[in-house]
């Protein structure tokens, strides 16, 4: 048993968790390992943001967590893990498993040296690393995550995701209304039945919110800054956003991205994702 640290699953998370644990596959040799511990060690890494190899010795031995980490990510299972907890997380504050909302953003992060793939400069941000696409509900939780080179726009990247939240569609069919900011959109100019909220802002016959319409049959709705603010300004629908990104910065993995791979960073959100919802269900 390792010591307790802070990223451990108390017992009770764990037992709920464990139901969502795939079976050891037939055939092979009886399951020896603690999965307790494999998942402590996972979340360890993750919070901590050490290297697999810098694993205490008391979880076990690093190449078999890394093997089951890369192994689920591959075959899906952190994502059906992942949108179980959140049906869930919905259900258990009374509402429906399916959200009828999205709110869509970015965020560019730093990549460390040795991360050579997928790696861009973002001009407006002056930042040279990746770029996170992320898709939420309006209790911020996750909905679909895209990891990209910083230097892809935001209306190309907010395709790409929004392809795969139309993928999941047995799990989000509710969903009738999207929320994003001006760069998703380009440049937009103020509704006139919504003149009285100054940080509402429409246009029809933009490339990205046609698409979105066409493709994925929902609403677009673009949120501006009010003209002439300086400073944080609190945006309805797109602070939730903000938040998640906050949330995921608590996780010392992510406050950078280290990983080789963008589909490792995305399992890493998702994996940031099912300790928060895990907590909250247990």
């Amino acid at each position: 048993m390792s010591k307790a640290y802070p990223s451990n699953l108390t017992q009770t998370q764990y037992e709920f968790l464990s139901d969502l644990i795939p079976d050891p596959k037939p055939g092979g040799r009886k399951r020896e390992v603690d999965m307790w511990e494999v998942l402590n060690a996972i979340f360890y890494v993750l919070v901590e943001g050490v290297r697999w190899r810098g694993l205490p010795g008391d979880f076990p031995p690093w190449q078999t967590v890394y093997t089951y980490f890369r192994n689920w990510r591959k075959d899906g299972t952190w994502l059906h893990i992942h949108d179980r907890l959140r049906e869930w997380t919905r259900i258990d504050i009374e509402r429906h498993s399916s959200p009828s909302e999205a709110i869509i953003d970015s965020q560019s992060v730093k990549t460390a040296a040795m991360v050579n793939q997928e790696v861009g400069f973002d001009s407006g941000k002056k930042i040279k690393g990746r770029k996170r696409f992320m898709t939420v509900d309006t209790l911020g939780l996750v909905l679909r995550v895209l990891v990209t080179a910083a230097n892809v726009g935001e209306r190309s990247g907010g395709k790409q995701v929004l392809k795969r939240v139309k993928q999941s569609h047995q799990k989000i069919s509710r969903l009738t209304t999207l929320w994003v900011d001006g760069g998703f959109d380009g440049e937009v100019v103020r509704s006139c039945r919504l003149a009285s909220e100054s940080n509402y802002r429409t246009r029809k016959g933009e490339p990205f919110m046609q698409w979105v319409m066409n493709f994925c049959r929902w609403i677009v709705q673009v949120v501006l800054r009010p003209e002439q603010t300086k400073g944080f300004v609190l945006l309805k629908k797109r602070w939730v956003v903000e938040r998640t990104f906050g949330w995921l910065m608590g996780c010392r993995r992510l406050v950078r991205d280290y990983e080789l791979l963008p589909e490792t960073s995305e399992t890493f959100i998702y994996l940031a994702m099912i300790r928060i919802m895990v907590r909250r269900l247990a």
